[in-house]
């Protein structure tokens, strides 16, 4: 137990490392913080609903494999699809047609 807060002190000495360590521990919180930030528009009542007909289901299995965030419906449940299809629609603007 020594060798371990002896590890964790030295790891705070050095700046690099300690860089590294407190951006992971904010990416984490920032995730942790999405996690609970609901998308808009969504009736959360009736996708309650839904999962509880569905539970054992395909369905109960995503939302295994998402965390829970599936069923309820956050901004980390749409994982990268936002991103992938803002990105095409920014790309197809920016081009012109010749």
């Amino acid at each position: 137990m020594k060798r371990f807060v002896e590890a964790v002190k030295n790891m705070f000495r050095i700046q690099d490392l300690r860089n590294r360590v407190l951006f992971t521990l904010a990416l984490l919180a920032v995730y942790r913080i999405g996690a609970y930030i609901p998308i808009p528009g969504i009736n959360s009542a009736v996708l309650d609903q839904l999962f509880n007909q569905a539970a054992g289901s395909m369905l109960g299995i995503f939302n295994l494999f998402s965390g829970g965030n599936f069923r309820r419906m956050t901004i980390f449940a749409l994982g990268i699809m936002p991103y992938i299809t803002c990105s095409g629609a920014a790309k197809s603007r920016s081009t012109r047609a010749t």
